[in-house]
């Protein structure tokens, strides 16, 4: 049997950065969602939480999982789940874009700790703002606007 530990920080966006999730309490409602779904279908979700135009997903990839098919199966499903059960008073969706980073396991807890404090990060800083940052930060610089 192999033995594969890969663990990936994901951060998408809702469409247009649109704040769809005003509220702690909606949050935690899709954040709980978005982790009981991946238990469902075997992804690994180690921790999840975000801001109202946001999500921050911490996953370790199993065997046979990809980063695409992680998010399609994550973002979609949520998608699917928050306009069924009408959670929104606009029709909600993800951006496309997405971002994924590689944590070593000796960084985990620090990530942890960055996605466990969302709601006070994003008294300080935009989403935008954090999201040029991470790129920088990331060497994504071709990306940059």
């Amino acid at each position: 049997m192999p033995f594969v530990k890969v663990n990936i920080h994901f951060v998408w966006s809702t469409k247009n950065r649109e704040p769809y999730l005003n509220t702690p309490e909606l949050r935690k409602r899709v954040w709980d969602h978005i982790k009981d779904n991946a238990n469902s279908k075997e992804i690994f979700v180690d921790f999840v939480n975000g801001y109202s135009d946001h999500c921050h997903c911490l996953v370790s990839l199993g065997i046979n999982q990809s980063i695409q098919k992680i998010v399609q199966l994550l973002k979609g499903e949520s998608s699917f789940w928050i306009n069924k059960n009408k959670l929104t008073k606009l029709k909600f969706e993800w951006q496309d874009e997405y971002l994924a980073l590689s944590v070593s396991e000796s960084m985990l807890d620090k990530v942890r700790e960055y996605i466990k404090n969302q709601e006070e990060h994003h008294k300080k800083k935009t989403f935008d703002v954090e999201y040029s940052e991470f790129l920088k930060k990331n060497n994504f610089q071709k990306y940059l606007k």
